[in-house]
């Protein structure tokens, strides 16, 4: 059966450049982050929230990082800093910390030095993980999270989500960059596991997947398990007019700062037959954040074999918001863990069941499901050795 593969389509993650290039205050971000159900967006991703060209972004980054700060612009970057630390940051007592030490700084002209925009953001982050680390939490100038958030170069592919889909003698394999918000994408992806209902086992390759969020798993997960279960949990910090996630979501008793849901599956009752065969998720250190929830999900519910290397432990999620004259910080509003042991991949990531090297993972699960590496009917059981390498871009 010769492979499916998608020709690259609107980037959908564009439209939330709209969103986060008008820089709202972090409230609103966090009810957009909620109303759209991108509760495992990593949202430091090159190309994320990339509307305008580099060049033009750059232009005007580059004339403000070259102002001197006065006395006057660091009071204020820091007090609205601690402001939305504590209005926003998902761990309402270290907000208090770091608004304390924060305001303590400022209070003792430790920054008053610090003139370069640059180096004063460099040195406010270091201190903020100092007081707790965080992989995500970052004061910067606007410009370096532009600079992040490039539009591919001319004639460079976008990322496509859905990669490759393809069977492999009678194994259904798939192969996802992205776990976009994207209805077509989730629909496409279950209705080739529903063409192929028959397989023998299932492979979800991830090894190149830099997050997004649930649509997607809502879509397969129901094919792929025989009882409900609940899958991870999910604590945010509670804003005004946020409206409900998805059906998948099932709020639970929380403190009153806190929302907090588990994502939970439930079988799909007309199609049954992938939900006994073996399923095997492939990853890597590029396996990022709503890629990573996937893999939690599987391991601890048993209901997958991961296979290649930790994950890249970036687990928490968050948003942009702006700080002062020409400061952003990107703020985490909330974790995904193990409902039973607290547990989170943040910082240290997800470890498979089978270790091995990233470019040999799909070989291993291939051995696991019975078949050989040679390839069936003339197809090629293998993407190839591509070099798997590096880690996803933090804000």
């Amino acid at each position: 059966m010769k492979p499916v593969t998608r020709s690259a389509p609107a980037h959908p993650f564009q439209r939330l450049s709209q969103h986060f290039n008008r820089w709202p205050d972090s409230g609103r971000i966090l009810a957009r982050l909620l109303a759209s159900g991108l509760a495992t967006l990593l949202l430091a991703q090159p190309g994320l929230a990339q509307t305008e060209p580099a060049k033009a972004v750059d232009a005007v980054a580059s004339v403000a990082a070259e102002r001197a700060m006065d006395a006057a612009e660091q009071a204020q970057t820091l007090e609205q800093l601690a402001k939305e630390l504590q209005e926003n940051f998902l761990f309402p007592e270290v907000a208090t910390r770091y608004a304390a030490m924060l305001r303590a700084n400022l209070a003792n002209n430790k920054y008053a030095h610090l003139t370069d925009p640059v180096a004063f953001g460099k040195q406010v982050t270091s201190d903020l993980q100092a007081v707790a680390p965080d992989g995500h939490l970052k004061l910067a100038p606007e410009s370096s999270f532009a600079r992040n958030q490039r539009a591919p170069k001319p004639g460079q592919a976008a990322p496509v989500a859905l990669f490759e889909q393809k069977m492999i003698g009678n194994v259904a394999y798939l192969r996802f960059n992205l776990f976009p918000d994207d209805k077509a994408v989730a629909a496409e992806a279950r209705q080739f596991l529903l063409n192929h209902a028959e397989a023998s086992a299932v492979i979800i390759d991830a090894r190149h997947n830099r997050g997004g969020n649930l649509t997607i798993m809502d879509q397969i997960f129901p094919l792929l398990y025989a009882k409900p279960a609940t899958l991870v949990r999910m604590d945010t910090r509670a804003v005004e007019g946020a409206r409900a996630p998805s059906h998948s979501m099932v709020a639970q008793s929380a403190p009153p700062e806190i929302r907090r849901h588990d994502h939970v599956v439930t079988p799909d009752s007309t199609e049954k037959r992938l939900q006994s065969v073996p399923v095997y998720y492939l990853v890597s250190k590029r396996t990022a954040s709503a890629a990573e929830h996937t893999a939690l999900a599987f391991k601890r519910t048993g209901r997958a074999q991961l296979i290649g290397q930790t994950t890249g432990g970036y687990g928490h999620y968050g948003g942009l918001a702006k700080v002062g004259e020409r400061f952003a910080a990107f703020i985490p509003v909330g974790r995904t863990y193990d409902p039973e042991t607290n547990w989170d991949w943040e910082g240290v990531g997800v470890t498979p069941d089978v270790v091995v090297a990233a470019d040999a993972a799909l070989d291993e699960a291939l051995k696991r499901a019975h078949l050989h590496a040679a390839p069936a009917s003339g197809q090629s059981a293998l993407i190839g050795k591509e070099a798997i390498s590096g880690t996803p871009a933090k804000l």
